[in-house]
């Protein structure tokens, strides 16, 4: 599968609010994740890891609308704007982001996600 056929692929389930599946069937399994963020999962190595990530970001936030746009495709990258309204759980702070996802293929699979956002 190439890069166009994945950011397609991948696009149509991020805007049917299937973020999960997008990742569980594209994500390789050496997969970097790469977040605008200090600390511990600022990067991460392993489909593992970036599964426990998303786990964590669904149990901490309670999500009122995300929007997916794209795919923008360019050789073997391509990328997806987001706008998200979500709360954090444990603050009740309500935020708007605008965060881009720069997706890597290789061999029909994502092996890096890089994450560029801003707080709105």
């Amino acid at each position: 599968m190439d890069t166009q056929a994945v950011a397609a692929e991948f696009a149509a389930l991020c805007k049917a609010g299937r973020f999960e599946e997008a990742g569980e069937r594209f994500w390789a399994e050496e997969i970097v994740s790469i977040e605008p963020m200090p600390g511990e999962m600022a990067v991460l190595h392993g489909r593992a890891a970036v599964q426990g990530k998303g786990e964590w970001w669904y149990a901490n936030h309670e999500i009122h609308s995300a929007e997916t746009h794209g795919p923008y495709v360019n050789g073997d990258q391509f990328a997806l704007r987001f706008h998200l309204d979500v709360t954090r759980k444990a603050s009740g702070q309500r935020m708007q982001m605008e965060e881009i996802g720069l997706y890597t293929v290789r061999e029909g699979k994502v092996v890096e996600e890089r994450f560029l956002f801003r707080m709105g």
